[in-house]
């Protein structure tokens, strides 16, 4: 009887139609383990040869200059030559000693301060404006915008001719009346900070109003029909609406305007060229007075690493405490209700 029943057995498993194509696609832990294993590396590769272009310019453009500025920055040099004459860290002590270069740091600050402060009321406002339906907003927009595609060393020169004593802007003051106010613009240096502020914020303002009105066109129209049938006002509206929706754009905007001024240098090179009296020097003025004008190489090497790290240090901190939001922010979860 035992060799009967394994008789059926094997008569059973034979007799039972084997899905070949099924094993096959499917396969065992092992194929689909390998597969799976395949797959991950395929991704790898692709990423690694689309990212790898972008790393390697990177790499020569941006990793290569800041390792070499370090290297310069301990010597004593002066572009020709060997680097024989170590000094360590005596550039850096000296550029921190340097009421000249402490001076142009204050005025970077002063400037970032500054830019947010004007150009974000003002940007909002246009933008806010602008976003209305009324007639000729395209053309509005485009007159709004301009200032910022123009060149930085054709607006630098326009401004600076109008701005000069008996100029333009001058004239147009005494003819409305208004002689009083006229000033040397670009030679005081109790004023020439804000000159330099006032061109600023004209050659910029644009970019923060296409910012605004881009996040302005992402906010949905039902929120604000909603509010108009709650019988909220205008202000309410914007405050309770417009400007938290909005706050992601604004603080990009900021981060880019505070980089910005902090590595500024063409604008206010050709409009005082860091004058007078050092009123408008700002660090990157100070890093090539120092060294194409006067051939200290390694002392501007200083300089540009302590311009790197500030700029790094204002950069992550400002990441850490205001972008973190928008970048780490997860939705909360409801709670359960318990009866």
């Amino acid at each position: 009887m035992a060799d009967d029943a394994t008789g059926s057995a094997t008569a059973t498993l034979t007799d039972r139609p084997v899905d070949r194509a099924a094993a096959r696609s499917t396969g065992g832990p092992g194929a689909r383990g390998g597969r799976r294993l395949s797959a991950t590396w395929r991704k790898r590769l692709e990423v690694a040869f689309f990212v790898s272009p972008a790393l390697a310019l990177f790499g020569v453009f941006v990793v290569v200059p800041v390792v070499q500025a370090v290297r310069y920055s301990v010597y004593s040099w002066n572009g020709l030559g060997p680097l024989d004459d170590f000094v360590g860290l005596a550039n850096y002590a000296r550029a921190l000693q340097d009421t000249v270069f402490t001076g142009a740091v204050l005025n970077n600050l002063t400037i970032v301060v500054l830019s947010i402060l004007i150009q974000l009321p003002l940007g909002l406002g246009v933008a806010l404006l602008l976003d209305r339906e009324m007639w000729g907003r395209t053309a509005m927009r485009v007159i709004v915008f301009m200032p910022y595609v123009l060149a930085e060393v054709v607006a630098g020169v326009v401004w600076f001719m109008l701005l000069q004593p008996n100029g333009p802007v001058d004239a147009a003051l005494e003819a409305v009346g208004l002689g009083s106010l006229v000033q040397v613009w670009l030679g005081d240096p109790e004023i020439a900070l804000y000159t330099v502020m006032v061109v600023l914020t004209w050659k910029y303002l644009g970019l923060a109003v296409i910012l605004f009105l881009a996040g302005l066109q992402g906010i949905p129209t039902e929120l604000y029909e909603a509010a108009q049938l709650d019988g909220a006002s205008w202000w309410q509206v914007q405050r309770r609406i417009t400007v938290p929706l909005l706050g992601p754009t604004v603080r990009t905007w900021a981060f880019l305007s505070m980089i910005g001024s902090l590595q500024l240098f063409d604008m206010v090179w050709i409009l005082t060229k860091g004058g007078p009296a050092n009123s408008t020097m700002t660090m990157a003025i100070y890093l090539i007075n120092q060294g194409t004008n006067r051939s200290l190489y390694g002392y501007a090497s200083a300089v540009a690493v302590l311009l790197f790290v500030i700029s790094l240090v204002l950069a992550l901190t400002y990441q850490r405490l205001i972008l973190r939001r928008d970048t780490h922010d997860t939705p909360r979860t409801p709670r359960k209700v318990t009866r």
